[in-house]
């Protein structure tokens, strides 16, 4: 007689079809480990759908490529405003909350961050069922919002943030995306010995160097120019205020684009200033469809990456991992000591400026305009790196081998 597979449940609203990062990488993973487990994941309504992809029927399906999938109703209010953004969240984890009480019982269910609050439902499950809990943190909150500045770390939050970490405390495991994360949860009482590192990834096999003439340079007339993207959400966590006043101080060299690819919170805020300052050197995008992110991020000659002092230690920017793929450098303004600046500086893949130092900023894209030659290497050493270390293979099979541990397996 074959024994069963495990079940192992996933909790996040983001999930295909949805064209948010988080929502993309949980859906590879989840497909990912079908071999060895049963998955199943409850989930909510795409923010953003491919309109060229197969996602125009997702509301109708209850599973795709060996993953079961749960569908919640929910609120999806603009995420331009904090109190919208709440409100959608609430709505999420109350409707979870509601599934949850009759579905059926997991061995392992793995809460994520999109919302926060799942963690909470998570632990009503472990304590219904007595199933294995997981926390799969993207980002560590309410440290984030502090780090933003939209919330005070008054008595609330830090009775909020008590709270989550006590659910922490009660998970077989935590699994985080770099070191500073872990150390941000090490601080908060997780033993050391109770949290993996796992690091986002890209898919190597169809995000790869795309040569010239590039299909998106051609499609949109950008031939001849200095590109530097800006390629993924445009929310409140990228700080990109920094990359547009850089472009204002380089809207004298016509040869350098600014190119802003994605949608998010901060998308209409960042247009409105562009407008305001009369800037010609700044072009906004819609995300680009799964199929042509390879040339899309083949297009660019530098890509921004944005990371402050206070964010390093509450989340790790998935796109590093798709730069690296397509073989490009990227330029960051993450504090040093932080893992990004260690990739970036110890591969030699990209440039690095200090943080909050928008001058420094401008200086670094102007001279490496002037130095395509030094770009060219950082890139080939992007892919080289990307091969060796950020497949979507070492993060599903280390993903894989906590949960076999987490049961004992």
């Amino acid at each position: 007689m074959t024994s069963r597979s495990p079940d192992v449940l996933f909790l996040n609203r983001s999930y295909w079809p949805d064209m948010e990062a988080t929502g993309q990488l949980l859906t590879t993973l989840c497909e990912g480990l079908t071999g060895d487990f049963r998955v199943r994941v409850v989930a909510g309504k795409p923010n953003s759908v491919d309109p060229r992809g197969d996602g125009q029927n997702w509301s109708s399906l209850s599973g795709r490529n060996g993953v079961g999938i749960q569908r919640l109703e929910h609120l999806q209010f603009p995420k331009s405003r904090l109190w919208m953004k709440a409100l959608n969240y609430v709505s999420f984890a109350r409707s979870v909350r509601r599934a949850l009480k009759t579905v059926a019982a997991p061995d392992v269910v793995v809460f994520e961050t999109d919302p926060f609050l799942l963690a909470f439902e998570a632990q009503r499950l472990q304590r219904r069922t007595g199933c294995r809990m997981i926390g799969y943190l993207q980002d560590i909150h309410p440290d984030v919002g502090i780090a933003l500045g939209k919330i005070s770390d008054n008595f609330w939050v830090r009775r909020l943030r008590r709270s989550l970490f006590e659910t922490y405390r009660r998970c077989d495991r935590m699994i985080v995306l770099s070191r500073d994360m872990q150390r941000l949860l090490e601080r908060g009482g997780i033993p050391k010995e109770r949290i993996d590192i796992i690091p986002n990834w890209a898919d190597t096999k169809s995000v790869q160097p795309i040569p010239d003439p590039n299909p998106f340079r051609e499609q949109h007339g950008l031939q001849g120019r200095f590109l530097v993207m800006y390629s993924g959400n445009l929310g409140l966590t990228q700080r990109l205020e920094e990359f547009v006043s850089a472009a204002e101080l380089l809207s004298a060299h016509p040869e350098i684009l600014f190119v802003f690819i994605g949608k998010g919170a901060l998308e209409q805020q960042l247009k409105a200033s562009v407008q305001a300052k009369g800037l010609q050197n700044i072009r906004f995008f819609d995300y680009q469809p799964k199929d042509t992110l390879a040339a899309s991020l083949s297009a660019a000659d530098l890509h921004l990456i944005p990371l402050t002092a206070s964010l390093a230690q509450c989340l790790m920017p998935s796109k590093l991992y798709g730069i690296l793929a397509a073989g490009r450098p990227c330029l960051t303004n993450a504090p040093e000591g932080s893992e990004l600046h260690h990739i970036v500086s110890q591969q030699r893949v990209g440039l690095t400026v200090p943080p909050g130092n928008v001058a420094a900023i401008a200086e670094q894209i102007l001279q490496a305009a002037r130095r395509p030659e030094e770009l060219v290497a950082m890139g080939q050493r992007a892919r080289q790196y990307a091969e060796a270390q950020c497949t979507q293979e070492n993060s599903i099979e280390m993903f894989r081998q906590t949960l076999h541990r987490v049961l004992g397996r």
